[in-house]
């Protein structure tokens, strides 16, 4: 199986001086195609910042991280922006719906930005409903849906187009146990059906129990726990 994300010998700080923080020091990891991994660790340790850096969205790094085989640390706005757009997406910990749309304008939504043809997603889009349990809700306003379904719509607009990495950012954050637990089991079945990778930050146990692989960030380095 070959990886998807490779990350060898990063490093990272914020600041200088007495200000300086160490983030990451010579820190690798490799995930394969398909994995679902759970990244885990003390609060401010710097998961966050790891999606940032594997997205593009901090450059401000040394070392080498590489997407689908292809190394970022090189790449101009419009690479990078390429990058995101054919093989990354990201569900937040908070939703980010825009409050005046339907379910089915917000997941379109990014569809229509890129300047894609709509009616070629709108049989994915039915399917995804289904998948994730808001059929009920097309014509519905995110002020209309409980967190867990809101988050729900989130994570359909994320894998509409069927990107080859799902970035998870505390996705259960905002959300009681049981509306945590169905993401959870969510996220399983896009694994397991869709072929997503996976990669969620989360400081819950329970739900990093979720993933088939546990990597902590420990010391700057990330560990293989499980």
């Amino acid at each position: 199986m070959r990886n998807v994300i490779e990350i060898s010998n990063l490093n990272k700080k914020f600041g200088s001086g007495e200000n300086e923080a160490l983030i990451f020091d010579g820190a690798s990891l490799q995930i394969e195609k398909g994995s679902f991994v759970s990244l885990t660790g003390a609060s401010g340790s710097g998961k966050s910042t790891l999606l940032y850096l594997i997205g593009g969205l901090d450059r401000d790094f040394s070392g080498e991280i590489c997407i689908g085989g292809k190394n970022i640390s090189g790449m101009n706005d419009r690479q990078l922006s390429e990058i995101r757009s054919a093989q990354l997406s990201y569900v937040f910990q908070f939703y980010n719906l825009v409050a005046n749309l339907t379910v089915e304008e917000n997941i379109l939504l990014p569809i229509e930005l890129s300047g894609r043809k709509v009616k070629d997603y709108k049989e994915k889009l039915s399917d995804l409903l289904e998948l994730t349990g808001l059929s009920g809700k097309r014509e519905s306003y995110p002020a209309q849906l409980s967190g867990g379904q809101q988050q729900r719509c989130s994570i359909a607009r994320a894998v509409l187009s069927e990107p080859e990495i799902l970035l998870a950012d505390e996705p259960t954050g905002n959300l009681d146990k049981a509306a945590g637990s169905e993401i959870m089991q969510l996220f399983q079945r896009l694994n397991q059906e869709k072929g997503i990778t996976i990669l969620q930050v989360t400081h819950s146990d329970e739900c990093a129990a979720y993933g088939n692989r546990i990597v902590r960030l420990n010391n700057h380095k990330l560990e293989d726990v499980g």
